[in-house]
C-alpha cells in the first residue's frame, strides 16, 4: 500500500511537470493577461465592483453576465447535444470527440458560469442559493443556479473515466463508466432547463428590452440557439485541437474527425433554419415592421440576417461540397452571432433609448478578466489532453 501511494505521487509530480515547448507565441502573449486577470480578481474581490467596472443601477448586468455566463454556457451546449446523440441515439461515429467535448462543457461551467461570483455585489452570498439563506426558492435565479451545480457535478461524473483511465484506476473506471447513461440523461434534463432558464432571466426586463428583441419565446430562442452555438464552438475547438495535438491521431482519425465536423455542419443548419422561423414568426405575429428602419432595426437585421441566415447558407453550401474551410468560418460566424445576441439583452438592446453617454461600456478591466478567465480555461484544456486520454484512444 505504501508502495502504491509512493508510485502515485512520483506519477503525479511528473505530470505536473511542462510539456512541450514552455516560450510559444501564446504563453507569451496569455501568461501575461492571466496573471493581471487573476490580480484583478482580488482587486475586485477586496474593492467591490464599483472599483473594477462600469456597471451601475441602471446596468447591473455587463460582459461578465453577457459573455461569462450567458454566451459561455450556450457554447457548452455541445456537450449535452453530443452527448444525446452517442449515449442516447448510440451515434458511435461522433464518439472520437465525444471526450473533449465533455471536457471543454465542464471546463466552461467551472470558468464561466463559476465566474459569475465576480458580478455579485456580495460575493461572499453567492452559497445561498444552495443553503436557502435569505433565498426566493420560486425565482428562476434560484433554479439556475442549481441546474449550473448540478450539471457540473453531472459533467465531472461523464468525464470521470478518463481520469480514472489516466490514473490507471480499471475498477474504478468501470464504475464510473456504468454510471455514464444515467448521468447523461440527468445533464440532458439540466442543460435544457437551464440553457431556457438563462432566458426566462431577462424576461423580468421587458420594459427595457427594445421590442425587437423581446418576446415571450425568448427561452425557447435561448435553448434553440445553444444547439447551433454548442456544436460550432466543437467544430472550432475540434478543428484547432486536431491540429494542435496531432500527434495523438493517426491519419485514419484525422479523416474522422473531418468527417464529423461535416455532418455537425448539416446538423448546425438545421437548427439555424429553425431559430431564424422561430425569429422570424416572432417578428411577424409582434408586428415589428414599425422598427425596421430604425437604427436599431437594422443592427436587428444585421443580427438575422448576417449571424443567423448567412451562416445557415455557409453550413449547407461548406456540407454539401465537402469545403471544410466554409465549415469553419460558418461556426466562427455563428459563434459571433451568439455573442452579439447575448449582448444585446444584456446591454446593447438594453435601455437603448438612452443616449450614448448614460449607456454602459466594459470597462478595460472587465476586459482583461474576461480574457484571462478564457484563456486560463484553455490553458487548463491543454494541460489535461496533454496527459490524459482525451484525444489518443482508449487503453
Amino acid at each position: 500500500m505504501m508502495e502504491a501511494e509512493i508510485n502515485l505521487k512520483r506519477f503525479l509530480l511528473n505530470e505536473l511537470k511542462p510539456k512541450g515547448k514552455i516560450f510559444t507565441v501564446f504563453n507569451v502573449v496569455t501568461l501575461p493577461i492571466i496573471i493581471a486577470g487573476a490580480f484583478l480578481i482580488f482587486y475586485r474581490i477586496f474593492y467591490g465592483l464599483g472599483a473594477t467596472t462600469n456597471l451601475s443601477q441602471s446596468f447591473p448586468w455587463g460582459i461578465w453576465i453577457g459573455f461569462d455566463v450567458m454566451t459561455g454556457v450556450a457554447f457548452a451546449g455541445g456537450a449535452y447535444v453530443l452527448t444525446f446523440v452517442v449515449y442516447i441515439l448510440n451515434a458511435k461515429k461522433y464518439h472520437l470527440i465525444i471526450r473533449a467535448t465533455v471536457l471543454n462543457g465542464f471546463l466552461a461551467y467551472v470558468f464561466y458560469a463559476g465566474a459569475i461570483f465576480l458580478d455579485l455585489g456580495r460575493w461572499w452570498n453567492i452559497l445561498n442559493p444552495l443553503i436557502g439563506n435569505h433565498f426566493g426558492v420560486n425565482s428562476v435565479l434560484f433554479l439556475v443556479a442549481w441546474h449550473f451545480l448540478l450539471y457540473m457535478i453531472a459533467e465531472f461524473i461523464e468525464f470521470s473515466p478518463v481520469i480514472a483511465e489516466w490514473l490507471n484506476l480499471q475498477k474504478a473506471k468501470k464504475v464510473l463508466s456504468a454510471l455514464t447513461v444515467g448521468t447523461v440523461i440527468f445533464g440532458i434534463t439540466l442543460s435544457t432547463l437551464h440553457q431556457s432558464g438563462l432566458g426566462a432571466l431577462v424576461m423580468m426586463a421587458k420594459p427595457n428590452i427594445h421590442p425587437l428583441w423581446y418576446t415571450e419565446f425568448i427561452p425557447i430562442l435561448f435553448f434553440v440557439s445553444s444547439i447551433f452555438a454548442g456544436l460550432s464552438m466543437v467544430i472550432v475547438e475540434s478543428s484547432i485541437s486536431h491540429k494542435v495535438f496531432s500527434e495523438q491521431l493517426n491519419e485514419e482519425h484525422k479523416k474522422e474527425v473531418d468527417d464529423i465536423i461535416l455532418s455537425l455542419s448539416r446538423a448546425c443548419a438545421g437548427a439555424l433554419f429553425g431559430y431564424f422561423f422561430l425569429k422570424l414568426l416572432v417578428f411577424i405575429h409582434g408586428k415589428h415592421w414599425v422598427y425596421i428602419f430604425s437604427g436599431m432595426g437594422l443592427w436587428y437585421m444585421v443580427e438575422v440576417i448576417g449571424f443567423v441566415l448567412f451562416p445557415c447558407f455557409l453550413f449547407l453550401n461548406g456540407g454539401r461540397y465537402r469545403n471544410l474551410k466554409v465549415v469553419r468560418v460558418a461556426a466562427v460566424l455563428s459563434m459571433v452571432g451568439i455573442i452579439i445576441n447575448r449582448f444585446n439583452y444584456v446591454f446593447i438592446a438594453y435601455k437603448w433609448y438612452l443616449p450614448l453617454s448614460e449607456r454602459y461600456f466594459p470597462s478595460i478591466s472587465e476586459i482583461v478578466i474576461t480574457l484571462a478567465i478564457v484563456f486560463a480555461e484553455i490553458w487548463v484544456f491543454r494541460w489535461i489532453v496533454n496527459r490524459m486520454p482525451v484525444l489518443r484512444e482508449s487503453t
